[in-house]
């Protein structure tokens, strides 16, 4: 098959909407499909036009039109590419679809991933993310990854450590590698520990594994509950489009999350590792009465309170307008600052 160039790489005035999940109107000046690494080399030194990586499209807002490059990573691949007496090690390409990731490894026989079922978008945006549900978090099972730094054509590896992962942030989203377009992840390779237990102390899922009578479930059974948990309480996108959790929980000093519970008992509350307190963003949100609430044509999903949803025909700005207003009424209950969780582009 012929190679092809960059002028047939390169698209221009493209239509973002149906490329993002909250199907919001907006389009790219340049657009270009990476399906190999060999693209992104001839890719490299394209203009000096600002640059934006796209994923899945499930974690952005689209303000308006992108007058910049905007490349759509979809490399694809995966295979077992070693094992050890303590673990399977995986790779995928950052274009595959993260949720398929996840149910391939568990039917070779790979558990660990389970508890992030369905959670939609890419491998190669979950690291920027670091992704997690339901008591897990990626960084716990990364091993590595691959990257390309654009404007030399030089092919970085970095390890667990030096991806710098915390909650729901890495090097990665610390630096803007999404943003700037100089580094592009290419690969991800993962982690699975062949002594795998079972991870089911976050409540909603020990709470849907009793309502199935599972005692000891496997990774499959975990996956499937989460699957169910996730499809119960957050819209499909192809029916009412949304970007899923919209805010960050807060994370909060222990004496803040004290003075809090006391004035509101019912507040969730989990103790993190650095003795931190992470607090839940939908109770704030429901509490300060904006769950299942409007503002124009978008709104907070009256079935979660933390996922912001496109009723139809929706704009950026009425997304912002919302997210602001919902931010301005958490400050002024409970003097907390709401952090958005999806990239404002």
């Amino acid at each position: 098959m012929k190679a092809r160039t960059l002028r047939e790489l390169v698209e221009h005035d493209v239509d973002l909407a149906a490329r993002t999940t909250l199907a919001l109107p907006a389009r790219a000046a340049l657009y270009a499909r990476i399906k190999s690494v060999a693209h992104l080399a001839k890719l490299g030194g394209h203009g000096t036009r600002r640059r934006f990586i796209l994923g899945g499209g499930s974690n952005l807002v689209l303000s308006g039109d992108f007058d910049g490059l905007m490349l759509h990573i979809a490399i694809t691949g995966r295979r077992l590419i070693g094992e050890d007496a303590d673990a399977w090690y995986v790779r995928a390409g950052a274009g595959e679809n993260w949720h398929d990731l996840v149910t391939w490894t568990l039917a070779q026989g790979w558990p660990g991933l389970e508890n992030l079922a369905l959670i939609p978008g890419t491998v190669g945006a979950a690291p920027i993310q670091n992704i997690g549900a339901y008591g897990l978090e990626l960084s716990e099972r990364f091993h590595s990854l691959e990257a390309i730094h654009l404007p030399s054509g030089k092919t970085l590896r970095l390890d667990r450590q030096a991806c710098r992962f915390a909650y729901r942030s890495s090097l990665f989203k610390e630096e803007g590698w999404h943003l700037d377009g100089q580094h592009v992840i290419t690969w991800v390779s993962l982690r699975l520990p062949k002594a795998w237990s079972a991870q089911t102390a976050y409540a909603d899922l020990a709470d849907e594994l009793d309502r199935r009578a599972i005692g000891r479930p496997t990774g499959q059974q975990i996956a499937e509950a989460v699957t169910a948990i996730r499809r119960r309480k957050l819209p499909d996108p192809a029916v009412l489009p949304n970007a899923g959790s919209f805010f960050h929980n807060p994370v909060v000093d222990a004496a803040v999350a004290e003075r809090l519970a006391a004035a509101h008992p019912r507040l969730p509350r989990y103790v993190q590792a650095d003795g931190r307190v992470k607090l839940a963003a939908a109770w704030l949100i429901e509490q300060s009465g904006w769950k299942g609430r409007c503002l124009g044509r978008v709104g907070m999903y009256e079935k979660q309170a933390l996922v912001l949803v496109n009723h139809g025909g929706a704009t950026g700005s009425e997304v912002i307008a919302l997210a602001t207003a919902v931010q301005a009424a958490v400050r002024e209950r409970f003097a907390l600052e709401l952090t958005p969780e999806p990239v404002i582009l």
